[in-house]
């Protein structure tokens, strides 16, 4: 099985990525929202954490052979890029949501090289923001990042397009439109619920995806 499928079933047996078109999660934006994503019980699960982790690897081997250390996200990446840079036999940091107010004050943890070529290892990717932040604030830092690695991306033509405009290239695992369909296809979601997801992909902020 191709490996955004094997993933995306992956994130629906464990419910780290749960879908409830009738009954919507709200985000703290208020945007009322079908889906839910958790990829951090990955790591309760053996072998689904042992697939995302040699999958990451994968795609940094595929896409950023040259990658000499990996930086995780704070707090959900963290985990995600010890353990592939471990299987890598890299260096690996993180980075800060913000500086700490103590100590040495870093926002960035771990040994960062000038001219270091870096991977940031994020769990998800919708509006690419929080991420964005962490590649500038390596850029800033004298890093070469190289590009961005996840578990899981909305696609969201407002994330694709922030992404672009930060010259940062992402690659995931999975992604919303093959997990909307195998949850169809395995019974997890109605098939007439597949477009009404697709359309909150495309447009989150507009209620007419409730709309069948």
């Amino acid at each position: 099985m191709e490996l955004n499928k094997r993933i995306a079933g992956h994130l629906l047996k464990i419910q780290a990525v749960f879908f409830r078109p009738e009954e919507p999660f709200t985000w703290a934006s208020g945007i009322q929202s079908p889906v839910y994503c958790d990829n951090r019980l990955t790591l309760s699960d053996p072998a689904v954490r042992t697939d995302v982790e040699e999958g990451l690897r994968s795609l940094i081997e595929t896409h950023y052979p040259a990658a000499e250390a990996l930086m995780g996200t704070s707090t959900a990446g963290i985990a995600h890029a010890a353990i592939t840079a471990h299987l890598m036999g890299l260096p690996m940091g993180y980075v800060r949501a913000g500086a700490k107010d103590h100590g040495r004050r870093n926002q960035i943890e771990g040994r960062l090289l000038p001219g270091q070529k870096v991977v940031v290892v994020e769990d998800l990717i919708s509006t690419g923001g929080s991420v964005i932040e962490v590649v500038e604030i390596l850029r800033a830092a004298g890093a070469e990042v190289l590009g961005v690695v996840s578990i899981f991306t909305y696609g969201m033509q407002k994330g694709l397009k922030r992404l672009a405009d930060a010259k940062v290239e992402n690659h995931s695992l999975t992604d919303f439109d093959t997990v909307a369909r195998l949850a169809a296809a395995e019974g997890y979601i109605r098939p007439e619920d597949v477009q009404r997801l697709l359309r909150f992909r495309d447009c989150p902020e507009d209620p007419a995806w409730r709309e069948i």
